[in-house]
């Protein structure tokens, strides 16, 4: 156990990239610990992806790629600024709106940033924002795809906890909703303050909003079609997938017209070049938690924390820590097939719903992208927006601030992740 975490961090904190940090880590260990076989690691990287359900990944993220190219996310910026856009702090409420709608589609954080920054930040300057709070709460926005549905790191959490995927994103629907509700009031009180910059300029009027949802309906499509499917039982997360990825071509294509042909071998690179980098994580993170296994270290922790309490709140909020520093450091994934393992079997023991758990895991995590060292979605909106991440992080308390708010009602609530689940699926 010592050389696994040991040689996992050292080689995190010495600049390895952390795919090559998990494998190295953990072939270490298997050799100094076990009398293993050293072909296990193959085995274990060949089972770790070795999954039907997984292949969902690279449709949802070449999805993803094909709306930001292809038009959608403007449209859905056009639709978001109809709604929200003659409230005071308008365009702060707009990026956080749109954010909720391309999380539907895409399921990854530092892609929806990057197109919310594309399309807000130049007029979020124009108009006197602050660009710093302006490029935080985007990429807050942008982090809404770790919860809401069709999350890729969702997916990840259903195969590891051996839940159903469909019970999984119906559990991230109230919460990622409540996050929105939550980044929406805490910028809409801070615009009140800021003068004249943050007023509206157009007054809500209903033709405005039908013109809005009209240009943006075949983009809506893609949630209803992943969502809709997956609940009614019509086909499975990874068919949904393949269905998202031809129902947003087909828009992209054939509707908008924006997208050609032409565009398309890039963008397929691109997605296969992301997927591949999910799914290589997976794969050594398969390795390296078998070994952790192997070591009793679960059983270890297990002990511990039992001896320590036995209040299931006191145990979320230790989890709730953990996650959260372990957030700020390592890319969700990876904690996910780290730390999952070992924590679900101590949350059924303190009779916590799994669905529940892997609601606060996700959340948690999502918060970790926007908290500085790592904070992907940060960096994204930071570089967007031509600030420094020192910058941007002065003022990333707020939507940090809104995000632990709705984190803390998940924990102790858990209707709030349990009733949609099982109001849909029985």
């Amino acid at each position: 156990m010592i050389w696994a975490a040991g040689g996992f961090l050292l080689l995190l904190i010495s600049g390895i990239p952390i795919v090559l940090a998990l494998g190295i880590a953990a072939l270490v260990a298997i050799e100094m610990t076990t009398t293993a076989p050293i072909s296990i690691v193959a085995q274990r990287v060949y089972g770790g992806i070795n999954s039907f359900t997984l292949m969902a990944i690279p449709f949802f993220v070449a999805s993803g790629l094909l709306m930001e190219a292809g038009g959608i996310a403007r449209r859905f910026v056009n639709l978001a600024t109809a709604l929200v856009g003659w409230i005071t702090g308008s365009l702060y409420l707009v990026a956080i709106v749109t954010g909720t709608g391309l999380a539907a589609i895409s399921g990854s954080g530092s892609a929806d940033t990057a197109a919310i920054s594309a399309v807000m930040t130049p007029e979020m300057k124009r108009r006197n924002y602050n660009i710093d709070l302006a490029a935080a709460v985007i990429a807050a926005s942008g982090s809404l795809a770790s919860i809401i549905p069709p999350s890729i790191v969702m997916i990840v959490i259903a195969i590891t906890a051996n839940q159903s995927i469909g019970a999984m994103f119906l559990g991230g629907v109230v919460p990622g909703l409540l996050v929105m509700t939550g980044l929406m009031l805490g910028c809409w009180i801070y615009s009140r303050q800021g003068g004249v910059a943050y007023r509206d300029r157009e007054a809500f009027t209903l033709a405005r909003l039908r013109a809005g949802f009209l240009d943006a309906a075949p983009g809506l499509l893609v949630p209803a079609v992943i969502i809709g499917g997956i609940t009614g039982g019509i086909f499975t997360a990874t068919e949904a997938a393949c269905v998202a990825l031809f129902t947003t071509l087909m828009v992209t294509l054939f509707i908008y017209r924006e997208l050609r042909l032409s565009d398309l071998p890039a963008i397929l690179l691109r997605a296969i070049s992301l997927s591949a980098t999910v799914l290589i994580i997976i794969a050594t993170a398969s390795v390296f938690t078998w070994i952790i296994a192997t070591q009793g270290f679960p059983a270890m922790l297990r002990g511990w924390l039992t001896g320590f309490t036995d209040n299931p709140v006191v145990f979320l909020l230790i989890v709730n820590l953990l996650l959260l520093v372990v957030g700020m450091f390592m890319e969700s994934i990876s904690a996910i097939l780290i730390l999952l393992p070992i924590l679900l079997p101590l949350a059924r023991s303190y009779d916590i719903d799994p669905v529940q758990f892997g609601v606060i895991a996700a959340l948690n995590l999502s918060i970790g992208l926007i908290t500085p060292p790592y904070g992907i979605c940060l960096y994204v909106a930071a570089s967007v927006a031509g600030r420094r991440i020192e910058q941007v992080s002065r003022k990333v308390w707020l939507p940090f601030g809104c995000m632990f708010a709705a984190l803390m009602l998940v924990t102790f609530v858990p209707a709030i992740s349990l009733w949609l689940p099982s109001v849909l699926m029985n």
